[in-house]
């Protein structure tokens, strides 16, 4: 069934990522969150409590046909996905939350804790060339990014 519903998807599940992030416990936490969906194609959302950065980006192996160019010999990842989960068969997605834009997470950050969100950009330090310092994802999100591409 899962090859027949491919042929009339758009492969959906072809067009992004999402990587788990550590729930967010501090004012800093929701900062850096602002800043990821401050980036074009990137969004986070909570699924079933757990918190998830969502990256807008095609598979290098998708054909015009919307079909998987590498199909027989395809990721772990990609197999194990099945028909009852597809995002094209499950119609609307039911995120507990969902952030695409930076003004949605300090209004979450606000209601939920009743305090103001500081922003943390300006705090960063400088570097050399007087170019602010990078932010970074947390040490499980940097792990799930190695695992995929071992």
């Amino acid at each position: 069934m899962g090859s027949i519903l491919c042929e009339h998807c758009t492969a959906a599940c072809c067009r992004y990522l999402a990587l788990p992030l550590d729930e967010p416990t501090t004012s800093r936490d929701y900062d850096d969150m602002r800043w990821y969906v401050m980036h074009k194609g990137i969004s986070v959302f909570v699924e079933d409590g757990e918190w998830y950065i969502q990256i807008e980006t095609v598979c290098k192996n998708l054909g015009a046909d919307n079909m998987c160019m590498i199909y027989e010999t395809r990721p772990e990842i990609c197999e194990e996905y099945k028909a009852e989960g597809c995002d094209y068969a499950s119609g609307a997605y039911g995120y507990d939350q969902l952030f695409t834009h930076h003004q949605q997470i300090t209004a979450y950050y606000e209601k939920k804790t009743g305090k103001k969100l500081k922003s943390f950009q300006r705090n960063l330090p400088k570097k050399r060339n007087g170019k602010v310092g990078k932010r970074t994802v947390k040490k499980k999100t940097l792990q799930t990014l190695v695992q995929l591409q071992s």
